[in-house]
């Protein structure tokens, strides 16, 4: 079955996607080994990955990358496809490429292209609700032109400077388009409780850890308790890692050792690694075909 079958099978049954967002094959083998039905490739940890930062991705950088996590899992995978890379045309584009790459579902929003690095301090540079409603109609019709289960998701950040009411109606006009879900950024918990009550379509909340400028945090329960659809956990993968690693290499270099972990943890953890990436399977073909 096609992965993008199976996570319309999934939204179907009433099962909540919690989507730890990764950028490399083994972060994603992780989260599959974990439990989670489907993983998320998110712009910012993209970016990130490469040191630079989410609006200075290439189509073909996103493209690749989810690729590879796609190719590395037998679980769904969605896609962060910013602001579809340009105008209605470049979308229809966006949307092939997703597709051809493996990926389950994007999602597409309102900011302008090229995006803005002060996209990262919460500014909204948005485009109008006409313009943003053709690109998601036109994104629409180059997924049902190659298949239909593909995933269209909808994204507002205007509910950041221009409040719910607005977000909703983008929103409800992108439904209206053909967009399957929505994705909005709720300011506050009364916001985030009213959402999927003044939403068309379902929608899928952001948990931004560390953000900045306020958004609350909830549990996944809670968030399916008020209605939501899926949630994205955009920072948790590339944060810990990288809170684990600084901590690491300033332990390393102070120090000259590394006791953190021990002996014995760290050659469990080497095992794991090589468990999770079939080692095992390599020797037995090497076995019996290049050794004597």
């Amino acid at each position: 079955m096609k992965n993008t079958k199976t996570l319309r099978n999934l939204i179907s049954s009433g099962t909540f996607l919690h989507l730890p967002s990764v950028y490399d094959p083994l972060s994603a083998r992780q989260v599959e080994q974990a439990g989670f039905e489907a993983t998320y490739v998110g712009g910012y940890v993209s970016g990130a990955s490469k040191a630079i930062s989410e609006p200075l991705l290439t189509l073909t950088e996103q493209v690749n990358i989810a690729s590879e996590v796609s190719n590395s899992v037998s679980i769904p995978v969605l896609a962060d496809a910013g602001a579809g890379f340009g105008e209605p045309l470049h979308s229809m584009r966006t949307v092939r490429e997703f597709i051809r790459a493996g990926i389950a579902g994007i999602h597409i929003e309102d900011q302008f292209f090229p995006k803005r690095a002060h996209y990262h301090k919460y500014q909204v540079h948005a485009i109008s609700t006409a313009d943003f409603t053709t690109k998601i109609e036109y994104s629409c019709r180059a997924r049902d032109e190659i298949d239909t289960n593909f995933l269209i998701i909808a994204r507002s950040d205007t509910c950041r400077e221009m409040g719910l009411k607005e977000a909703s109606h983008r929103i409800n006009s992108a439904a209206e388009a053909g967009a399957d879900l929505g994705l909005i950024f709720p300011r506050n918990a009364e916001e985030t409780k009213k959402a999927p009550k003044v939403c068309n379509i379902p929608l899928v909340y952001v948990q931004s850890r560390g953000n900045r400028d306020g958004r609350p945090l909830f549990s996944r329960q809670e968030l399916q308790e008020m209605g939501y659809a899926m949630c994205i956990d955009a920072q948790v993968v590339i944060a810990a890692a990288f809170v684990a690693q600084r901590d690491m290499l300033r332990e390393l270099r102070q120090t000259g050792d590394y006791k953190t972990i021990t002996a014995k943890q760290m050659v469990d953890a080497r095992q794991e690694i090589e468990d999770i990436i079939n080692l095992d399977n390599y020797y037995e073909i090497e076995a019996a075909t290049v050794e004597s």
